[in-house]
């Protein structure tokens, strides 16, 4: 099992070099040196070569000495990059405000030296990769298709994610906070998201709603990709102790081979896929070399996995597949893209390759594991839940394809969201409706879709989702959503409020690779 490293502090950095090569860890150490810090070197420096000009000759007429200095591009963009001004915010509306903001307890925050102006440079990032626009990030090809530059991708969620956040409309973002709230108060002291076990952390009442010990790898890695989603970082103030602690339980659990989490079971391959997608967004938010090794086993794990030519399912080249355990996959060799790690393309074309053959030609219905087949359902739900009343594989499909490099004219992107358009989210217990899984999915693809079909989605959206969060503060519930879904026996309360949480932070999550709106 790998070793545990703190990622702030230098002795783990030290410890970390031997990943790294120098260049990398200089670089990660200087991106930290407060600006004023690096100014005041600055002026020392120059002062003592003056000094030492003046003293040899006598004065700057005599005795030539020639000093050459060479300033790197990357140097001089990093010094414009915390001017001052680049620095203000804008306050947010009080109009905007419907749900009130849940109190921070920051008093778990580490680092307090940091300075102010740290802080709030760690917060927005690098200005350059902080895009509204689909099409403005730093890369040659910035939106989010195969090649697609880092700032594209994962841009909006730091400075600018209070823009794009607009999107949401009123209500969106209190609830996202008071998700996080909870998932903050249930995050077990080993890092870990206790599927089965979060209630020891309860304090003034039973939440309810445990799910499998089985899922807590996968479970970790959704909640953690709550997090990141919202643009926190293991070094922002707010959450950055929650993420620390969730990427040292992931690398803990990560074996030889690359994958996260033990292989006890067959379903092993949807803790892994989760758990890599949320190591690669965190290497790509940060491009911190403490999590590139990390990120880049498990993306290799992700390719090893594959059948030749075709997709995922169970297992190592397990020989069949299936359509959902191919979209988590594919969602982290996108992030992984998206990141800058090493991936090869041909993972993308085995994906298509398997969705060509499990998509139904007429309608654009997607398959689970041939074509014609529904989503799956444990079998004591299939009659409280059945599977004709999502298009969960659609919607994963649709999402697929589009990470694959579909163009907005692709005849299965346009009849699959057609579907989904017929099958809006409605939170309807007693006409089992409820589904986060298909609204995740569904949330992510139609907003790639966009225009009619992603208003009228986002709209049905957000009114099933923010309507059933649970918003009394004195509820230990309070923040979560009851997991009364189909899969909410098995992933449980910390299940349901990271499937919903991630929904409601699609307005900045990623960039549209279609530019439309």
């Amino acid at each position: 099992m790998p070793k545990h490293y703190e990622v702030l502090s230098m002795k783990e950095r030290g410890i970390e070099a031997h990943k790294a090569d120098f260049n990398e860890v200089l670089y990660e150490s200087l991106k930290q040196t407060p600006w004023w810090l690096a100014s005041i070197a600055f002026h020392i420096v120059c002062g003592l070569i003056l000094t030492l000009i003046m003293g040899e000759g006598g004065g700057l007429g005599k005795g030539k000495v020639d000093i050459q200095a060479s300033v790197a591009k990357d140097d001089v963009e990093m010094e414009e990059e915390i001017e001052p001004d680049v620095l203000e915010t804008k306050p947010i509306d009080e109009e905007e405000k419907v749900i009130e903001q849940p109190v921070i307890d920051e008093s778990k925050v580490d680092n307090e030296a940091e300075t102010e102006a740290q802080e709030v440079q760690e917060n927005l990032g690098d200005p350059r990769f902080n895009s509204d626009a689909p099409f403005e990030g730093a890369g040659q090809n910035a939106d989010i298709g195969i090649g697609g530059g880092a700032g594209g991708m994962f841009g909006g969620r730091r400075g600018g994610h209070r823009n794009l956040k607009m999107e949401g409309g009123a209500g969106t973002e209190g609830a996202t906070e008071a998700g996080l709230e909870w998932l903050k108060n249930h995050q077990s002291p080993g890092g870990y998201w206790d599927t089965d076990g979060f209630e020891a952390l309860c304090k003034k009442n039973k939440c309810g709603g445990p799910g499998t010990a089985l899922y807590d790898p996968g479970n970790s890695g959704l909640a953690l990709l709550a997090f990141l989603g919202y643009g926190e970082t293991h070094k922002t103030p707010r959450y950055g102790h929650v993420v620390r602690n969730g990427l040292k339980y992931l690398k803990g659990i990560q074996d030889a081979e690359g994958c996260f989490g033990p292989r006890t079971s067959t379903h092993f391959t949807y803790n892994h896929a989760i758990g890599a997608l949320a190591m690669a967004e965190a290497y790509g938010l940060t491009q911190s070399p403490l999590f590139k090794a990390t990120a880049q086993n498990g993306i290799n794990f992700v390719a090893q996995c594959q059948n030749p030519y075709l997709a995922w399912r169970y297992g190592v080249k397990p020989q069949d597949n299936d359509t959902s355990v191919t979209g988590w996959m594919v969602m982290a060799l996108k992030s992984a893209v998206g990141a800058g790690l090493d991936v090869d393309p041909g993972t993308f074309e085995g994906a298509k390759a398997w969705l060509d053959k499990v998509t139904e030609p007429e309608y654009g219905r997607a398959g689970y594991t041939a074509r014609g087949n529904g989503p799956a359902r444990p079998q004591e739900l299939m009659d409280k839940f059945p599977a004709d009343k999502s298009e969960s594989l659609t919607a994963v499909a649709i999402l697929t394809r589009i990470f694959c490099g579909a163009t907005k004219d692709d005849e299965y992107v346009k009849k699959g969201a057609d579907l989904c358009l017929k099958s809006l989210p409605v939170w309807d217990e007693a006409a089992g409706t409820i589904d986060f899984y298909y609204w995740y999915y569904g949330t992510l693809a139609m907003f790639q879709v966009g225009g009619q079909h992603w208003a009228k989605w986002n709209e049905s959206m957000k009114k099933a989702i923010i309507d059933q969060q649970r918003m009394d503060k004195n509820d230990d519930r309070y923040g979560s959503w009851d997991p009364i879904d189909p899969w909410g026996p098995e992933g449980g309360r910390v299940y349901s409020t990271s499937c919903n949480v991630l929904c409601l932070e699609v307005y900045y999550r990623y960039a549209r690779v279609f530019g439309t709106k």
